[in-house]
């Protein structure tokens, strides 16, 4: 359903009437039932309900210190842990992006015991404007996870809101 005139339509009309809308992976595309994102080895893996594995991207970025799970905002890290996937962003700057739902009550008890914000607008995205499908060096991101442009639309057709995500070391 994503990506069609339909979908285009009720998204505009339900932004119009200023309230944000579900977000539903497309009726063509295999749902994805759970993400898992092994940071040291670059990759995301994508599971449908039965456990088998749908798709395996590799070469994924992350922020500029992507050893250890994220302490605070502004530590350049990724998080670590269970999360769902709470709503997508057709607008993002970054191409597309599915919205993580860090942080959880541990990672803001964390950042509390530091004395910080634990920060919150992690995502997974695409590639930043101007690149098309090729990566822009590095790890780049603030601790969010990116992916190529052609990676994320997929996910965008397969990831729909409360689709469970492990972020592991």
């Amino acid at each position: 359903m994503r990506g069609t005139k339909a979908r285009w339509l009720t998204t505009m009309a339900v932004l119009l009437a200023g309230a944000a809308p579900p977000f539903v992976c497309a009726q063509d595309a295999e749902p994805a039932d759970r993400i898992l994102v092994e940071k040291a080895a670059r990759r995301l893996t994508l599971f449908a309900a039965d456990g088998r594995i749908l798709r395996v991207m590799t070469g994924l970025q992350l922020g500029p210190n992507p050893v250890g799970p994220k302490r605070f905002e502004g530590d350049g890290r990724t998080p670590e842990g269970h999360y769902v996937i709470d709503h997508g962003n057709a607008a993002s700057a970054y191409h597309l992006s599915l919205h993580i739902s860090y942080p959880d009550s541990s990672d803001r008890a964390r950042a509390a015991a530091l004395g910080r914000s634990p920060g919150g607008a992690i995502f997974l995205h695409g590639q930043p404007p101007d690149w098309g499908d090729r990566r822009a060096p590095g790890d780049w991101t603030e601790g969010c996870i990116a992916l190529t442009n052609s990676e994320i639309e997929e996910l965008w057709q397969s990831v729909g809101d409360g689709t469970p995500i492990d972020i592991v070391p």
